[in-house]
């Protein structure tokens, strides 16, 4: 389970920030029905598998912070056996998976309630929490249009469009990334997602910022929505995940080199607010 779930996190099979955590977090149970002599050996294999978890994203702040806080939670405990060290390990990580997914969910009907009966959102990627308050407005009755960018070179936003394709409430209008700055002054709203907020920038799926600047140009709302443990403090370091060239372009690029980065960061400053399960903070 622990090689499926890196190989998925590096293929992007698993793309929201919330389900990779949960997938990671799963992942290290495969030790539960590994045999070991000590405790010190179990935890060197967690430690180690943890490692390797965090390297298929090291740029994942989420992934990456709740490794940590798994990890400490097993070295930090009193522990006489290596039954009573994964018992601790099952907890942690069932302690984890609750909070990510309660806090979504938090988040996403807090967010829900921006969104008004006629509304025009714009969304960006298939970040789980921005579906999510999409879904939730849907199923309060509430009818908006969703322009959905296609979200390159993956095609992310693909997915999102095809979710809401069949909901009554919802017209769905796919576009390519570049045609946002023709559909924004119809729209009254943004909603995306996060990968992390640290300091007074948001990472996010690049075409974030672009679409953030585009906006606040417009005067049209940006609203983040995610959890309150993607704000992320000290011990994180964001460094940039750059994917293959070939996501972009598939025919020979002899003489040509392709940049591909995952992510870009936009300063608070563009945003109206960030939605999270304990509230509305406004910027």
């Amino acid at each position: 389970m622990i090689d499926e779930t890196v190989r998925e996190i590096t293929e992007m099979q698993t793309r929201s920030a919330s389900h990779v955590t949960v997938r990671a977090a799963e992942a290290l149970l495969e030790l539960l029905d590994r045999e070991y002599r000590s405790i010190e050996e179990f935890q060197r294999d967690l430690e180690r598998n943890s490692r390797v978890l965090k390297g298929a994203n090291r740029s994942h702040a989420p992934l990456n912070t709740t490794q940590r806080r798994i990890i400490t939670a097993v070295s930090g405990a009193d522990l006489e056996t290596v039954a009573e060290a994964k018992a601790e390990l099952e907890r942690a990580v069932d302690e984890v998976i609750t909070e990510v997914q309660e806090s979504k969910e938090g988040a996403a009907s807090r967010a829900a309630s921006l969104i008004e009966d006629g509304d025009t959102i714009l969304t960006h990627s298939n970040s789980s929490t921005a579906t999510l308050t999409l879904e939730y407005a849907s199923d309060a009755g509430t009818e908006f249009t969703l322009y959905v960018t296609e979200t390159r070179p993956n095609f992310f936003g693909r997915l999102t469009a095809r979710q809401f394709a069949d909901d009554e409430n919802v017209n769905v209008r796919l576009i390519v990334d570049s045609a946002m700055g023709t559909v924004l002054p119809d729209c009254d709203r943004v909603i995306v997602g996060m990968n992390c907020l640290i300091g007074d920038e948001v990472y996010n799926r690049v075409g974030t910022y672009p679409i953030a600047t585009t906006a606040a140009d417009l005067d049209v709302p940006m609203t983040i929505v995610g959890s309150s443990s993607k704000f992320i403090g000290d011990g994180f370091e964001f460094r940039q995940t750059y994917r293959s060239g070939s996501e972009v372009m598939l025919e020979p690029s002899e003489g040509i080199d392709i940049e591909n980065p995952l992510y870009d960061r936009t300063p608070t400053r563009l945003i109206d607010q960030v939605v999270t399960e304990d509230g509305v903070i406004q910027f």
